[in-house]
């Protein structure tokens, strides 16, 4: 039972880290000005021509744009930012939930991932480490 709790913390604490990192570090600035910033007739929709000023927006264009009327909307940014953000999370089948046999699955994941020498416990070491790894890495997030 107390692996259970442990690994249900795991992927609470994960999931409001992916959650709140999906907006970014200035809280929902950064990729939406710059997506803003690139609807240059200023209708609110995201033309190909326009998305091609950002490289990674352009290369999931055909992806977001769910209504295939060659614009993207803010509602259709937004939507594929959630599901990016489930999927990271652990929605493993596509449902646009996360059930509670994904959510373990993914923390105990995460568990294995910090648990370096595999003997079924996470010291302060390997946590210390892991944290280190992590925060040394630059994070991508999608549109």
């Amino acid at each position: 039972m107390k692996t259970v709790a442990i690994l249900t913390a795991l992927a609470l604490g994960s999931a409001a880290t992916l959650v709140l990192a999906a907006d970014g570090p200035h809280g929902g600035h950064g990729m939406g000005d710059r997506v803003r910033a690139a609807d240059t007739n200023g209708d609110g929709l995201i033309s190909r021509a326009e998305a091609a000023a950002l490289p990674k927006l352009a290369e999931k264009f055909d992806a977001i744009d769910a209504n295939r009327d060659g614009q993207l909307s803010r509602d259709e940014l937004r939507a594929f930012r959630q599901a990016s953000v489930l999927s990271r999370m652990g929605d493993a089948d596509g449902d646009g939930r996360i059930s509670k046999a994904e959510a373990l699955a993914k923390a105990s994941e995460r568990f294995d991932r910090v648990d370096s020498n595999h003997d079924g416990f996470i010291s302060a070491d390997e946590l210390r480490a892991a944290h280190q790894g992590h925060s040394g890495k630059g994070h991508r997030h999608g549109a």
